[in-house]
């Protein structure tokens, strides 16, 4: 599916990356990430222009996020109840949600992007304040929209190493999150 979606990308370009943000934002298991890294890589030869690239994705990512957030304002606790038999993730997003607020909306955006969509329902069904969860989840998306195509843009040609790449960055973002949460906590049981 992957290439006949990097395919697709030259052809249809601005509204593809903003599709496939959108729907993955849902829970879908579309590969936007390596969409997005393609994207960077036609921005870099000229085929894409840098901002409507930067534009359709953020506006497909935020767009899902919001409609996720709704989804779990009206369904509440028992489409969380419902859901969470049949998607593990939606626990884990809860019991993030639950510990962290503003910051899990964030760090799922941008490092933790996989309980992204589960973070998003999760938050409407606890009724997270509305501009809390939006300015969080908008620089998270900011920051790894920015971090996807540059990655692209920077190893045009080489999707392979630019996955890698962001994986790596990713890590040390985590691994970074981890080291001052653990200092934090040593610094408050002190």
């Amino acid at each position: 599916m992957t290439e006949w979606l990097l395919g697709l990308v030259p052809v249809y370009g601005l509204y593809l990356l903003a599709g496939c943000a959108f729907f993955s934002c849902l829970a879908m298991p579309i590969p936007t990430s390596m969409l997005v890294l393609a994207a960077g890589g036609f921005v870099a030869s000229g085929d894409l222009p840098l901002a409507g690239a930067v534009g359709a994705t953020l506006t497909g990512v935020i767009a899902g996020d919001q409609t996720a957030y709704l989804v779990g304002r009206k369904g509440g606790a028992g489409l969380t109840t419902w859901l969470g038999q049949r998607a593990p993730p939606l626990a884990r997003a809860m019991d993030l949600l639950s510990r962290r607020g503003g910051i899990a909306v964030f760090l799922s955006r941008c490092v933790f992007t996989p309980l992204g969509p589960y973070v998003s329902l999760a938050a409407g069904a606890a009724r997270m304040v509305w501009p809390v969860f939006l300015v969080a989840g908008v620089a998270g998306d900011l920051i790894w929209v920015c971090m996807y195509l540059g990655l692209g843009y920077t190893f045009t040609g080489n999707l392979a190493a630019a996955s890698a790449m962001a994986l790596n960055v990713l890590g040390f973002l985590a691994a970074g999150a981890l080291a001052c949460g653990l200092g934090y906590w040593l610094f408050r049981a002190r």
